[in-house]
């Protein structure tokens, strides 16, 4: 069975950009007067409410919604249709996509998603949480694995920051779960290790061998170079 938690995010790169959109006064200010509204805002409806012109509100509109934190939709505002009835207005929404940054690199979301994901199958099923939990997780590296093709790439995607070391082995510069790690070590550490080798398995890596290595300010696991 493959457990639909493959949790797809855009590029971080995307996501800075986005979020450094709002740091312009005028645009916080318009994305926020949008995010409040119960229904789709027109391009002068937010001119006058902001006190701006309107080229200055579609500037600032559009580039929202370029950087994916507002949508766009047309209709007609006057309730007319047909020919003579006027063009149809551009109206905003925010987007229902979530946007996040941090520094470094943390997928709390995607260990939600596993866990939630466990519980809800022991609960349906009478098994154990932890080995559910750890099924999961495997099930999942496999899908992980098997649309990246390499675990190098899997390794990049969910940001553990992987460094090649000079036999061949590969350390794990950063946890995704940093936090949930420290205090619940045994169980997160695990959970990584099976996501991790289950990515092995559905890139078909056979180079590496996942293994428990817990060291200061990295991941606990290393994917160590097999021997021939």
């Amino acid at each position: 069975m493959l457990y639909n938690v493959c949790m797809e995010r855009r590029p971080l790169t995307d996501r800075v950009a986005a979020i450094g959109a709002l740091d312009d006064p005028t645009r916080r200010e318009l994305f926020d007067y949008v995010s409040r509204r119960d229904a789709p805002v027109s391009r002068n409806e937010a001119a006058q409410a902001l006190g701006l012109t309107r080229q200055t509100a579609v500037f600032h509109l559009d580039r929202l919604v370029d950087e994916g934190l507002l949508t766009v939709q047309f209709k007609r505002l006057n309730g007319r249709t047909g020919p003579g009835s006027g063009r149809p207005s551009k109206l905003y929404t925010r987007t229902a996509e979530e946007v996040a940054v941090t520094v470094p690199e943390r997928r709390y979301d995607f260990a939600a998603q596993l866990l939630l994901t466990a519980i809800e199958e022991s609960t349906r099923t009478g098994g154990p949480a932890a080995e559910t939990l750890l099924r999961v997780a495997r099930e999942t590296g496999r899908a992980l694995g098997s649309d990246a093709r390499s675990l190098e790439q899997v390794l990049e995607d969910h940001g553990y920051e992987p460094r090649p070391d000079a036999d061949g082995a590969i350390t794990l510069g950063n946890c995704p779960f940093h936090r949930l790690a420290r205090q619940h070590t045994d169980t997160v550490c695990h959970l990584n290790l099976e996501l991790l080798s289950g990515a092995a398995e559905g890139s078909n890596d056979k180079r590496h061998t996942l293994v428990l290595d817990p060291g200061t300010g990295r991941c606990c696991v290393r994917a160590l170079r097999r021997q021939p």
